[in-house]
């Protein structure tokens, strides 16, 4: 399966729109995408996840090494557009306890 990512910088923000399926194969690329993003200091990172259909635990594993760096480097994460399969895979690890999860995108704001 792909995985589609663009980047959006707007507001002072960058958004990360994510399609299709995060697993072992795809995991990679959001790693590429995402990680250099939380790296920037005093950076704010959305990621719109309302086209992932599926994540695996190495895609959850991609989100935890981003909030790390997004401790470690001054930055914040904010995931969005959770679909009630993918929120309740947060939900069940609870990550959703530790990470900021929106239930709205930001287009609605």
């Amino acid at each position: 399966m792909n995985l589609d990512i663009r980047t959006e910088e707007k507001d002072h923000r960058n958004i990360l729109y994510v399609g299709g399926e995060i697993d072992a194969y795809t995991a990679s690329q959001l790693r590429e995408a995402l990680l250099p993003l939380t790296e920037k200091d005093g950076t704010n990172v959305i990621v719109d996840l309302s086209g992932v259909d599926y994540i695996d635990s190495t895609g959850l594993g991609i989100f935890i090494g981003a909030l790390k760096s997004s401790n470690s480097n001054n930055t914040t994460l904010k995931l969005i557009g959770l679909n009630s399969r993918v929120k309740r895979l947060f939900s069940i690890t609870g990550l959703d306890e530790v990470m900021d999860i929106d239930e709205e995108r930001e287009e609605a704001k």
